[in-house]
């Protein structure tokens, strides 16, 4: 498998709006480019969970979302945003890496294809945290330069790690967004609002843990609020946070290079 940026980063997004409505248009998008983002907004809403953005429209080259007023975020709304949140990836899913109820077209993170596995395929999630998130994004990395052969030879160990079930912990697949950064919550005076998914079945922490890599405004009041839902979590859940942050650094490492391939070595190795 390999991971190969899509026209969409290329082409750039014309952004409408008007009072009530958003859209994002770009003519000749990637194949089921807005489709899967609207499938995954759609799925993610869950009744009691999370808020997300009303999808209004959809078609090829773009999606017309509810305009969302931004406010300034709260520890109330964090608080609020952590138990909901919860009861969103209580929802559950059909297996690791299960794509939206109903959507079967390909899928993204950001403006990259994401693989999936084919559909019924029942893994650990080990094995397909191993085989669909890191492996192939390092692959890429390697070839492109942006990760050295140190650091792919340990990421090559840690997958096996994975793969052997070495962090597996018998948590059912969750309903996640899989790309939540600060940057897809939007704080509105209705409070969080999640845009943006990379939606599918997976670990619950990898929401988590996204929520912490470019920082997120509330965050420990979020991490406990998400746990007087969810409460048994496992007492380290926190010291897995690199784990699955290691995924979203090497798509930062395959689109941006830098410093992100010796991010995600530092976090490989602390798991070998």
């Amino acid at each position: 498998m390999t991971v190969t940026d899509s026209v969409f980063g290329a082409l750039g997004v014309a952004d409408v709006a008007d009072a009530t409505t958003f859209v994002k248009r770009v003519p000749g998008a990637p194949e089921g480019f807005f489709a899967a983002e609207a499938a995954g907004l759609r799925w993610l809403a869950v009744d009691g969970g999370a808020k997300v953005a009303g999808v209004i429209d959809v078609d090829d080259d773009a999606i017309t979302l509810e305009r969302i007023e931004r406010a300034e975020p709260t520890a109330q709304m964090a608080e609020e945003f952590g138990r909901a949140l919860a009861t969103t990836h209580d929802a559950g899913a059909a297996g690791f890496g299960a794509k939206p109820d109903g959507y079967d077209g390909p899928c993204y993170i950001g403006d990259t294809t994401l693989p999936m596995p084919d559909s019924g395929t029942r893994l650990r999630w080990g094995e397909f945290y191993a085989a669909y998130r890191v492996m192939p994004y390092a692959d890429t990395a390697l070839i492109s330069g942006a990760l050295s052969r140190r650091a792919y030879e340990d990421i090559v160990d840690l997958a096996q790690r994975l793969t052997d079930g070495d962090f597996d912990d018998g948590f059912e697949p969750s309903r996640i967004h899989g790309d939540l950064w600060a940057g897809n919550v939007l704080f509105s005076s209705e409070g969080a609002v999640l845009i943006d998914p990379a939606a599918h079945g997976g670990h619950r922490l990898t929401d988590l843990a996204m929520l912490a890599l470019f920082g997120m405004p509330h965050l420990e009041t979020i991490w406990s609020a998400y746990e007087e839902v969810c409460f048994d979590l496992p007492d380290h859940w926190r010291e897995l946070i690199g784990l699955h942050q290691l995924h979203p650094l090497l798509v930062h490492t395959v689109l941006f290079g830098g410093t992100y391939g010796g991010q995600a070595h530092t976090v490989a190795k602390a798991y070998l």
